[in-house]
Parts: structure tokens; sequence; C-alpha cells
């Protein structure tokens, strides 16, 4: 295949429905008997731009992951938009799983392939098996792909290999992978933990403006005030698995964080104190 990214129109990708989030009495514990969330109710409207803040062991990663079905509730049930995940296994939460985009703090991209290859692995749930197997997208795959890079400033990067970018870069065509499933709610699990500050900054005023934009529900756990407060417009603060704040991010002050964080406030608690 050989697409001349160049000769490709700029242009987002086409939206799709924003899909709500409903936590009912969501209860996780572990085979090791650690209790991750304990009786989490909570509803996100389509559209909403939120963080989840908490420290490590707070159960941020574990309420993420019960969104998307990567960790099963315990007690208590699940739904994204028309799925109930909670009741869901094989086929049909991979289906539902093909509604949402999903960005890791580790990147999770396949490092000695080029760019191109990685973000167009957000159309296999969409593909069909034959293709997939075959690495046969059609056109309007590759269009796809191409415009979801050019949407995060990747372009460029289309045909170069994943383990030759920066780890800003990483995240962005992580970004786009996510994008080019045309996603109904977008996932992020700590995307800016391991960034420098101008690139962290960068990569939430890209989740920012895709969730502007294109009206996308957008959750981002983190644990870093300011970014909370600037980038997200609400926030759900956890400490031991518990809903101990929900409310506007912007309004949130150091003691909600105190709170939140079961201790006093650190420097290691703000992105660019640590600039």
């Amino acid at each position: 295949m050989h697409t001349d990214a160049r000769r490709v129109e700029a242009g987002d990708i086409p939206a799709s429905t924003s899909w709500p989030v409903e936590l009912k009495s969501v209860s996780v514990t572990y085979p090791n008997g650690t209790k991750a969330l304990q009786d989490v109710s909570l509803r996100i409207e389509p559209g909403e731009m939120v963080s989840i803040v908490g420290l490590s062991g707070s159960g941020k990663s574990t309420l993420i992951r019960t969104i998307n079905g990567l960790v099963q509730a315990t007690d208590g049930t699940v739904t994204v938009g028309p799925h109930e995940i909670t009741g869901l296994s094989g086929r049909r939460l991979r289906e539902a799983r093909g509604h949402i985009g999903m960005i890791f703090q580790g990147f999770n991209l396949a490092e000695r392939t080029d760019v191109f290859h990685n973000v167009l692995v957000g159309r296999f749930a969409h593909s069909s098996p034959f293709r997939t197997l075959l690495g046969l997208p059609t056109k309007a795959d590759r269009e796809l792909a191409l415009r979801a890079l050019d949407s995060v400033g990747m372009l460029e990067k289309v045909w170069a290999r994943a383990n030759a970018l920066s780890g800003g870069q990483k995240q962005r065509v992580a970004i786009a992978r996510a994008l080019t499933q045309q996603p109904s709610i977008m996932l992020a699990d700590e995307p800016v933990a391991s960034l420098d500050p101008p690139t962290a900054h960068g990569v939430m005023r890209d989740l920012r403006r895709i969730n502007g934009e294109r009206g996308l529900t957008v959750l981002i756990n983190i644990h870093l005030m300011d970014l909370a407060r600037q980038y997200t417009t609400r926030m759900i603060g956890l400490r031991d698995g518990a809903v101990v704040y929900d409310g506007p991010a912007g309004a949130a002050t150091d003691a909600d964080f105190e709170q939140i964080y079961g201790r006093p406030i650190q420097s290691d608690d703000t992105l660019d104190a640590r600039a």
C-alpha cells in the first residue's frame, strides 16, 4: 500500500453519537481481597469532560477499566450507552468496546510497526475478520486513520516506526488510534504521567479540543490538580475506592484536593511545580 498522506484533505474524522456512562452501586474486590471500588454510583452525561482524581491505589484505574469491561464489577451495574457492560462477554463485549476509545499511560503501540498501521488497529473491531487477518483495510478505514493523525498533528510521521517517536508523539498516535474507532466515549488512564510539562499540556489540549469539537464524552484518570482544574469541567475524586468529591473541576479548592488525597497538598500534586 502506497497511500500518499500529503494528498489527504485536512479535516476531523466523522463524529459518532456520544454515550452516557452510569454506575449503580458498583464495587470491585480483587481475588487477593483488595477492595478497589466501594459502592460507587455516578452518571456521566454525553459530551462531558470529566477528570477522575485520586492518588495511586485510590481506584481510578479500576473505575476506568470497569467502564470498558477490562475489570468486572463484583457488585452493581455499569451501563455505557446502550450496553450494560456488566452483562456482556465474548463477541458482544468486543462489539461494545469497539465504540469505547482507550488511551493508556504506556501508549500500547507496536514499537516496530509504522504509525499508520498502529492507528489502523482502531478499525479492527469494525472490520471483517478476513480483512483484519490479511491486513487489508478498506479505503474508508485508511482515510479515517490519516484524518485522525492529521487531527493530532502527526500526519508527517505516518510512515515512521513507533519506536522512533518521543513520548508525546506516541501518546498522540494513541489518541489517533482511539479516534479511528469513531468512538462514542473516550477513556484515558493517566495519559500524561510519563510526559514532561509542555508535552503534557499539549496532550491535554488535544483531548479538550476533541471533546469540544466532537461533543465526545471524555473521562481522564489523573492525579495532578492543576491539570484537572484547567482542562476538565467536572471532577470526580476517589479515595480508598469511594467517591469523596463530585463537582465542577474549576471550583475545586485546595481543601477539596486534600480531602481526596487524604493528606496535605505536596509539590508533586501539580504538574507545573515539577518543571
